[in-house]
């Protein structure tokens, strides 16, 4: 099992182009807790799931675009892959990199 915690820099292939994001999980009293940045915006993240590798969760966007986005993703290590889907759009192809801790961490 890969754990899930740390800051994520996400790339996400939609139509209209690629966008960036950075996620953050955190476990507080055992709860997954987890927020994401991009595009100017802080959003938290739903329906938080980690399931032995796979992660799951949902978030809200303004910007671009409004949306609720639904992702599935893999951990292997310190990347992962999986998809994002906006309602019934096709999903678009993340990735992800793990961010090495900081002194402050």
């Amino acid at each position: 099992m890969h754990s899930a915690e740390g800051t994520w820099d996400l790339i996400m292939s939609t139509p209209v182009g690629r966008i960036g994001a950075t996620v953050e999980l955190i476990r507080r009293d055992g709860v997954l807790t987890g927020t994401a940045r991009g595009q100017g915006e802080e959003v938290p993240l739903t329906d938080l799931v980690a399931d032995g590798d796979r992660l799951t969760w949902k978030q809200a966007v303004t910007k671009p675009l409004r949306l609720n986005l639904a992702f599935a993703v893999t951990i292997d290590g310190d990347t992962l892959t999986g998809t994002s889907r906006a309602g019934r759009l096709p999903a678009s192809r993340v990735t992800g990199e793990r961010r090495a801790p900081t002194a402050e961490e």
